[in-house]
């Protein structure tokens, strides 16, 4: 393993300890200014406001050709993350952090397992297995256990 994969790895396990932190954050959030879709705008309009800064200090402005040479799903990240940000305003804590964010694993593991195997949107390939679904499936128990505790 070389330093610049250590790095990633150590990126990506931070960002997702801090999946709960944001959506309590954003629950917290959507009781405050009482309701899920603005408080998801907000926390929208905070990102998009720090991403700006940080792409006009790197000067990587996309040009207006750039942007017009986009197909339809290159606009559909964003999307899905405001339907993660709306979500887990309004289900996080009604469910509670362990159990929400274990249904998001879950949920993300489904849909890597496809991605990899599909080499989609980008992925490498990566063929289907019976020690991944095994992995998945204990996931699943996990989730069963969670929610009876």
């Amino acid at each position: 393993m070389n330093y610049w994969q250590l790095i990633l790895m150590l990126m990506a396990l931070v960002s997702g300890a801090l999946m709960p932190l944001q959506a309590g954050i954003n629950g917290l959030l959507a009781k405050q200014v009482h309701g899920v879709l603005p408080a998801a705008t907000i926390s929208f309009i905070v990102g998009t406001c720090a991403l700006i800064i940080i792409v006009l200090l790197q000067k990587q402005v996309p040009t207006l050709a750039t942007l017009k040479s986009l197909h339809w799903w290159h606009w559909a990240g964003g999307l899905l993350g405001a339907f993660f940000v709306t979500t887990a305003a309004l289900a996080g804590p009604k469910l509670g952090a362990l159990l929400f964010m274990t249904l998001v694993l879950a949920g993300q593991l489904m849909s890597a397992i496809t991605l990899d195997h599909f080499a989609l949107v980008g992925y490498k390939e990566a063929a289907l297995s019976l020690s991944k679904i095994a992995g998945l499936l204990l996931i699943m128990a996990g989730i069963w256990l969670i929610q009876r505790g």
